[in-house]
């Protein structure tokens, strides 16, 4: 049986798959990557399903070691990844060999990049996903982060090592564009006209900081409060991933993967599923600032890149398939 074996555990390393959808009403987030886009992009060109699973690595990241030949791709955060000390770049194909070792020197831009093997990671599943719910302490690799020492077992490869000289390279239009201070497109939230004027106003037009108090449950945002017309009480409603929800205090929490199912808090944005990948990338003391778009804007947009991605993974197919 093949495996990889983690030399370094890293700061918080964990296998991952698209989550596990279906399951809210009885209260069972849907967790799994954080930044959808790019694990499935690594997916596609590491020849595997979207949904296989994959791990997801935050800086300082994992130390692997892999023991046979194997194809792998990366995407996400640029962590200054290297092949046996030779640099290599996110969004290709790349091929291991018996004893390389993948090693991360140092952040560039964002905070999560995603390591996809071909065959995938045999890992604990739960609920139709093998995607690690820290909180519950299941999936994965026993429902915890990732330690030195561990050994992760591989699926069979799908795709023969020459498969790697077709050189699959993701599309620009395809890759997020990442930034330490993006500007988040977002939908009104059913309980954005509670807002007062000036509260409106400041959640448009100023700068929020991502507080440190931040994990893969919430992003905290530290900016000037934001007002509301009058105290309502509410009840608990659905909440997703994106939703951006207003405190008692006057400050914002943008809910991310292993949000809480339902919440009391107003809700008064969303962020479009098209930029969730760059709020995904976000971490401590980065600045983001919001701007609304109409519902139809971002059905367009999502439309669009689901389009892309389809043709990509065809695209990807056919080349090592089709000839």
């Amino acid at each position: 049986m093949s495996f990889l074996r983690i030399k370094k555990g890293g700061l918080l390393s964990t296998i991952q798959d698209l989550g596990r959808p279906g399951y809210r009403k009885y209260g069972v987030n849907p967790g799994g990557v954080m930044d959808r886009r790019s694990a499935r992009i690594a997916n596609d060109l590491a020849g595997n399903e979207e949904t296989a699973a994959l791990l997801e690595m935050h800086f300082p990241a994992a130390e692997i070691e892999f023991v046979d030949d194997r194809i792998f791709a990366l995407g996400g955060a640029e962590l200054g990844a290297s092949l046996d000390g030779a640099a290599i770049a996110n969004w290709r194909c790349h091929l291991a060999r018996p004893g390389s070792i993948l090693r991360f020197e140092g952040k560039v831009l964002g905070e999560r990049v995603y390591l996809a093997v071909n065959g995938g990671f045999r890992a604990d599943e739960w609920l139709g996903s093998r995607s690690t719910n820290l909180a519950g302490g299941i999936g994965g690799c026993g429902g915890r982060s990732l330690q030195s020492g561990d050994v992760l077992d591989l699926l069979e490869p799908t795709l023969p090592t020459s498969a790697v000289q077709q050189h699959e390279i993701a599309s620009n239009v395809l890759i997020p564009h990442y930034s330490r201070f993006p500007t988040l497109r977002v939908i009104e939230g059913p309980e954005h006209s509670w807002l007062n004027a000036a509260g409106k106003t400041a959640l448009e037009e100023q700068a929020f900081t991502v507080s440190h108090a931040s994990d893969r449950m919430g992003f905290r945002l530290e900016g000037d409060p934001i007002g509301i017309e009058q105290l309502i009480q509410m009840v608990s409603s659905a909440v997703t991933y994106g939703t951006v929800q207003l405190l008692p205090d006057g400050q914002l929490v943008i809910l991310m993967a292993d949000h809480q199912t339902a919440g009391g808090y107003p809700r008064i944005a969303q962020i479009i599923d098209h930029d969730l990948p760059v709020a995904a990338q976000l971490g401590g003391g980065s600045k983001l600032c919001f701007h609304f778009v109409s519902i139809s804007e971002a059905e367009a947009l999502r439309q669009k890149i689901e389009s892309d991605l389809l043709l990509f993974r065809i695209g990807c197919k056919l080349r090592r398939y089709g000839q």
